[in-house]
């Protein structure tokens, strides 16, 4: 079963954005750096990034979802068999295996392999 586990913003003010949703959301970061703040909404994180020059070998600094799927290989598997693309094929990274498609207007969706 999927089920959305995050939203991730990339910022150029880490401090003033975390300040903003510590007072919208009346709670402290779960976890913080001087790059990244996270707020648990939930079951769901509010992930907060410094928007960085991204290299040849890192993931763009681009909002998007992240929704969490018990199989990221059959759900891939299963999504490209109904016609839908992937932009960035399922691979390890060190939060966990990924994977990236877009939906009809642009937008990022992570998939996001869960334990």
């Amino acid at each position: 079963m999927a089920k959305l586990t995050e939203l991730a913003y990339f910022v150029d003010d880490i401090p003033v954005i975390t300040d903003f949703y510590r007072r919208l959301l009346g709670s402290e970061p779960v976890a913080q750096s001087e790059n990244m703040a996270i707020f648990q909404v939930g079951e769901t994180r509010i992930f907060l990034h410094y928007k960085y020059q991204p290299s040849n070998d890192e993931l763009p600094p681009e909002n998007h979802i992240a929704i969490s799927v018990s199989n990221l290989d059959e759900t891939c598997n299963s999504l490209l068999g109904s016609g839908l693309e992937l932009e960035i094929l399922p691979a390890s990274y060190y939060w966990g295996r990924s994977a990236y498609l877009r939906d009809p207007e642009g937008r990022l969706i992570e998939l996001a392999e869960s334990d």
